[in-house]
């Protein structure tokens, strides 16, 4: 699975509101109502990206996360990085 390029990447963010493209990475940062409500969050995140075989770089700093999503192997974003996208999208409601 290809890396797509930064254009192609910027032209799917309608796709997957609340993203944006960073250095060859989907990068969301949320702010939520307390520090366990953020813990709480990463912790259904983590059954559905184990279910996708795709872990995202997450930083919890008090209630902000701020979720990296690329693939590794590719050295960039791809398909994999905005179907993870979708799936966290759908998390938050």
């Amino acid at each position: 699975m290809p890396a797509l390029s930064e254009s192609d990447a910027r032209s799917r963010l309608s796709e997957v509101p609340g993203w944006d493209v960073g250095d060859k990475a989907l990068v969301r940062k949320l702010t939520l109502p307390s520090f366990p409500d953020a813990v709480a969050f990463v912790v259904k995140l983590a059954f559905v990206a184990e279910a996708a075989d795709h872990h995202p770089d997450i930083l919890i700093n008090y209630r902000r996360v701020t979720l990296t999503l690329w693939t590794h192997t590719e050295g960039g974003i791809t398909e994999k990085d905005f179907a993870l996208a979708k799936e966290i999208n759908k998390l938050l409601g």
